[in-house]
Formats: structure tokens, C-alpha cells, sequence
């Protein structure tokens, strides 16, 4: 069983790991709440909806399992864990230019792209977030990524030690590609779930699309029931989201355990839409 304290000596004498991609709803600006508000023991730790990673990377334990339901981010992440070296190879051979850009971004529209190995499709994919405009992932309705290029400098595409040191903490780490519902059939009593799922929008014009699948309302109340099942199993669960009355009429049986927390947007198509947002922790312990 993890103590939540033991746990953050360790990492504090291990190499940093920080999220090897930008994500839209990434927790590194509330990542000293997210483990402040976490349960001081658990046994094994499941995140279902990683995207970046921030939280398991901070916390690092060793009985892990990470899940999203995007192909492409799953194969990052498994790529890291068995391939970092070829990875690291690939990314050198890539060059940001808005033409070179537009021919990587275009590549899955064509019928070539079925013969990349996985290697070259985690390449591109880490390029792309490194040199499209903000860093944001989006598809358009066919699940093609649509984002423009971002015209930046000197991007970082090739973050060798900081891929090295996530190799280091995937090494023995369960990754599926798989939905959320999923996990009720593998966590036990005892066991942490972390889910930071597409947020609530606050308005008509924030971003949920983070796959060619919107998370729709039915999603979320699928999630409010997950973790009511969750719960009654003994299931230690926190759930991050927006700071709206249709989460706080979702969430009403653990009323008094949501924790109000401010966080900065960093990813937004217009700058006025960057800044601190209101959002909530629901807790079941």
C-alpha cells in the first residue's frame, strides 16, 4: 500500500519527469492540490484519461495503470516505455518548417501512412503538439489533426533527457488504449482512480474535442455513475472538472467533498480566453 508522503520523497530523489506533450486540461498548474487532495494510502493508482500525465508523473508509483481512449497518444506513450532510442532517432530527422510541417500534419490522409511503424507514428505525433499553433490537439470530424503550424522559433522537439527520465518512470507501468468505463473491471478496494475527463464547457466556445468523440453530457453522468459503483466497491476516486452548477447537481451526494481550486488556462484558441478559471476536486474519501 502507497503512503501519499512516502511517495513524494521518492520522487523528490529521482530524475523530474514532466508531461512529454502539451495538453489541453493538462494539471501541472494544480498539481500541488491534486496530491494534497489525494488519498494519503492507496494500493494500485489508475488515470483514465492521462493525456499528458502530470499527476503520474509526480507521484510515480510503481503499480500503475494509464489509459486514454486516443490511439495515437497510447502509442506515444508505449513507445516511450519499449523504443525511447528509436524514438529519439526519428525525431532528429524532423525539421520545423511550416512546409515540412503541412507534409507531416497531412500525412494520415493518405493511404502511405498505413505503412509507418508505430516508431514514426509517435515521432510525428510529438512534433506536431511541439510546432502547431499552442500546442493544442484537435480533429476534425474524420479524426484527422487539424491544428495550424505554430511558426515558433525554437520549438523543443527533441527533449532527449526528459523523454530518458519518462522511459525511466514507464518501465513497468500497465498502458492501454481503452475507455474510462473500463477500468470498474480491473480497480478493487483500496485501489486510487484519478479522472480528469473533457471538462464542462463554460461556455458554447471552449474546447472539449480532444478525439474524433465529443464527451457529451450521457458521458458525464456515465462518469457520475462509474464512481458511485466505484465508491460502493471501496474505490478511492478524484475527479477534476469545471466550476459549474451542472457539476455540482451531478456530483450532489459528495457535496462536501468538492474543493474549489483555482487553475490558469494555458491552451486557448484566443488569448482573452487564457487566465485563472475556477474548477473543482471531487473526492469520495
Amino acid at each position: 500500500m502507497y503512503n501519499i508522503k512516502q511517495l513524494a520523497l521518492k520522487i523528490d530523489a529521482k530524475i523530474k519527469v514532466q508531461p512529454f506533450v502539451k495538453w489541453a486540461g493538462g494539471k501541472r498548474q494544480l498539481l500541488d492540490e491534486l496530491v494534497r487532495y489525494a488519498p494519503k494510502w492507496f494500493n494500485r493508482y489508475f488515470e483514465p484519461f492521462v493525456g499528458g500525465g502530470a499527476l503520474f508523473f509526480r507521484l510515480q508509483p510503481k503499480l500503475s495503470t494509464i489509459s486514454d481512449i486516443n490511439p495515437e497518444l497510447m502509442n506515444v506513450y508505449q513507445i516511450i516505455k519499449d523504443q525511447v532510442d528509436d524514438l529519439i532517432i526519428e525525431l532528429k530527422k524532423l525539421k520545423n518548417t511550416e512546409q515540412d510541417f503541412y507534409k507531416i500534419r497531412n500525412a494520415d490522409r493518405n493511404l502511405d501512412y498505413n505503412k509507418w511503424n508505430n516508431v514514426q507514428k509517435a515521432a510525428r505525433f510529438i512534433y506536431l503538439n511541439k510546432t502547431c499553433y499552442n500546442g493544442l490537439y484537435r480533429v476534425n470530424s474524420k479524426g484527422y489533426f487539424n491544428v495550424p503550424y505554430g511558426n515558433y522559433q525554437n520549438p523543443n522537439i527533441i527533449d532527449e533527457h526528459n523523454l530518458r527520465a519518462s522511459n525511466e518512470a514507464l518501465r513497468n507501468i500497465v498502458i492501454k488504449c481503452q475507455s474510462f468505463l473500463d477500468v470498474e473491471k480491473d480497480a478493487r478496494k483500496g485501489d486510487f482512480i484519478y479522472f480528469d475527463p473533457p471538462y464542462i464547457p463554460l461556455n458554447r466556445t471552449s474546447f472539449t474535442k480532444y478525439f474524433k468523440d465529443d464527451f457529451d453530457l450521457k458521458m458525464q453522468v456515465d462518469l457520475r455513475d462509474l464512481c458511485d459503483r466505484l465508491s460502493e466497491k471501496g474505490v478511492y476516486f478524484m475527479v477534476s472538472n469545471s466550476h459549474t452548477p451542472l457539476i455540482f447537481r451531478l456530483y450532489a451526494k459528495y457535496a462536501k467533498l468538492i474543493k474549489e481550486v483555482d487553475a490558469n488556462r494555458a491552451i486557448n484558441c484566443k488569448s482573452e480566453g487564457r487566465g485563472k478559471v475556477k474548477e473543482v476536486i471531487i473526492t469520495n474519501y
